[in-house]
């Protein structure tokens, strides 16, 4: 637990990248905040709620709050089914009532909120798994704000110009320097990467690879075109 200063400063550090993301997106006036649909408020609200605890969670293991660090874990639990509920319904819906950036087609845009919401579900679930394996679980938690950082990215690159698919993967190559900088850690605290950290990489190749492919695969174009219908 000795460099859990480190674990503390990068999630700070992630949920203000995250925050800015969006913040800058506003202020330059690409949404209508007033006139969102309720469901993209609620999507925030769980969002935002999420990124809190998750700081807060990391400061209460710096502070040696383990107990009650430990008795908001389940509220966690209960929060991140309620993030990937609803980042799953936001996708879904935001094809159905044709608010889909331009750069997007629906295949692709169904795929990047279906694969990462349960990707990030997937992560949190292994991290919980390995709640008493500390290196375990916190790298694990780490690695799941950096998979859920890509709609943050998305709102920072220049997707207009470059394209969907060219996004995609731009904002898979911004994700590998956030792995890499926790990779360097391991290196530097215990010699070698930590397989938590080999995992959270798998698992950020392994979800841009799917979302890439789906988005070529006629029947998932078919099902995203029977979705866009309603």
């Amino acid at each position: 637990m000795a460099d859990q200063r480190f674990f503390t400063r990068y999630a700070i550090a992630l949920v203000v990248f995250i925050m800015f993301g969006f913040i800058q997106f506003q202020l330059r006036g690409f949404v209508n905040f007033r006139g969102a649909p309720l469901f993209i408020h609620l999507h925030a609200a769980v969002m935002v709620s999420w990124l809190a605890m998750f700081v807060l969670q990391n400061v209460l293991v710096q502070s040696g709050n383990i107990a009650l660090h430990r008795t908001l874990g389940w509220v966690s639990v209960a929060l991140s089914v309620a993030v990937v509920a609803m980042a799953s319904y936001t996708g879904i819906t935001a094809i159905r009532i044709g608010i889909v950036p331009p750069f997007f087609s629906p295949a692709q845009f169904l795929a990047i909120t279906q694969v990462g919401a349960a990707t990030f579900g997937a992560m949190v679930a292994f991290a919980i798994a390995r709640r008493k394996q500390t290196e375990w679980h916190r790298r694990l938690m780490l690695g799941s704000m950096i998979l859920i950082s890509e709609p943050a990215l998305g709102r920072l690159v220049p997707m207009p110009l470059i394209g969907g698919e060219m996004g995609e993967w731009l904002i898979a190559g911004i994700q590998l320097l956030m792995v890499w900088i926790l990779a360097r850690h391991d290196r530097k605290v215990m010699g070698a990467v930590h397989p938590a950290t080999k995992v959270v990489l798998i698992a950020l190749l392994g979800s841009h690879a799917l979302i890439s492919a789906l988005t070529y695969l006629p029947a998932f174009i078919n099902l995203a075109q029977a979705v866009a219908a309603g």
